[in-house]
């Protein structure tokens, strides 16, 4: 339980993307990794952006049936994202065009 809770701490803290004066809400939601195999990076990038973002667990990881909090404080007024998550395994997972503003969570599944 206490490393559940660390890893949605620094999974909070390292999604400060960008940081810019420009007035716009933080977007926040729930990082499930409901697969079997450890997530060892997670990227989340504007929709209109054609390259990733670095990878905020930075070196951590968001084990098997773990969840954390994303906040993104990147100042932009869009709410369009895709995500990418890499495994341990060597799988990786993308999801494009996704409304964060209206995501609560959202869950990697097998």
């Amino acid at each position: 339980m206490i490393r559940t809770t660390l890893i949605a701490s620094a999974i909070a803290t390292l999604a400060l993307l960008y940081q810019s004066s420009a007035q716009a809400e933080d977007l926040e939601f729930t990082l499930i990794n409901n697969t079997s195999v450890n997530m060892t990076s997670f990227h989340i990038s504007p929709g209109t952006s054609k390259h990733w973002q670095d990878d905020l667990l930075e070196g951590d990881v968001l084990r098997s049936g773990e969840q954390g909090t994303v906040t993104i404080q990147d100042g932009l007024t869009t709410c369009e994202y895709d995500i990418r998550a890499e495994f341990a395994d060597g799988d990786v997972m993308e999801d494009y065009d996704l409304n964060l503003c209206e995501l609560g969570s959202y869950t990697f599944h097998e």
